[in-house]
This record gives C-alpha cells, structure tokens and sequence, in this order.
C-alpha cells in the first residue's frame, strides 16, 4: 500500500528560484518525489500583482501529519515566510507549503479533485499527479514552466525526483 501526502507548493516572491529550493529542500527530507507540472497561476484570495508558479508533490512516507507540517513550517520559515503575521495568508510569500491530503492506498488517487482540495486553481495540478501515479494518460492544457536549479530540471511535465544519495 503506497502511504504519503499531496501537498500544494506555490510561491509568487522569486518563484523560478524558491520552488527549486523547496523542493531541494523537501529532498533532504524525503528519498522521492512525485511532482505534477509547475503552472504560473494569478494569485487567489488576495491582492498582489505577483503571480504564483504553483506545483503538487506527492510524498511517499510514515510521517503524521504534525511531523509533515513541521517539515513543511521549517522550509517555509528559512526561504523567509514570517509565519508569525496574522496576515501572512493574505501577503505575498516566497514559500507556502500545505498539505492537501492524506494518501493511504491507490483508490485514493482515484477521487476527483475536488474531494482532494477546495482549492481550484490546483485541480488540474492534482488531476495531472493523479493521473500521472496510476499510469493514465493525462492531457495537460497549460504549459508547465521550466525550473532549473543546481543539478535538477523539472516542472514542464509530471515526473519523479529521486535524492541522489
């Protein structure tokens, strides 16, 4: 049985580079990952002339979901997020990190998106990771947005990032 997390990963403050670090990041942590394809999305809920590169990752692992979050707080806080603010929600941010989901077997890939996360402008992104960890073709309608940090080039199509050990 496959256990682990969806999480929903933007940032909208030097995002090229904040998503590379994130998911850098989420590597020391994690031996893989399952990401959809990085989209530029207008931002949601809040007023900023930036927008957001936006991307869902699948985490393979035992971790609660406090052990997760904890993970997901520190790397929000060291690219610089003051988690702090009672407006941080509302505010630009370099890193934002959430957990959409538990996944404890292969049917919970199955669902829509819609009973993964209430927030739309990810649905295609969980729909294509879906898709993408059940061998089902997946015809993408938006241009994913090449990332390219040290060693690691993703972000135009689904795919899975292993840590070179």
């Amino acid at each position: 049985m496959t256990q682990g997390y969806l999480l929903g990963i933007g940032s909208n403050l030097s995002p090229h580079q904040n998503i590379g670090a994130i998911i850098t990041m989420l590597l020391k942590h994690f031996s893989s990952l399952t990401l959809s394809r990085v989209l530029n999305i207008p931002p949601v809920g809040m007023k900023s002339t930036h927008n957001f590169l936006n991307v869902v990752v699948f985490i393979e692992t035992a971790h609660n979901p406090s052990e997760l979050k904890t993970v997901c707080n520190d790397i929000e806080t060291r690219l610089g997020r003051d988690r702090q603010d009672p407006a941080s929600k509302i505010k630009d941010r370099p890193a934002d990190l959430d957990i959409l989901c538990p996944i404890g077997s292969k049917e919970d890939f199955l669902r829509p998106a819609n009973n993964i996360t209430d927030e739309y402008f990810l649905y295609p992104l969980v729909e294509e990771i879906c898709h993408y960890l059940t061998h089902q073709t997946y015809s993408a309608r938006q241009k994913g947005v090449l990332i390219e940090i040290n060693s690691l080039t993703f972000g135009q199509s689904a795919t899975t990032i292993n840590r070179d050990t």
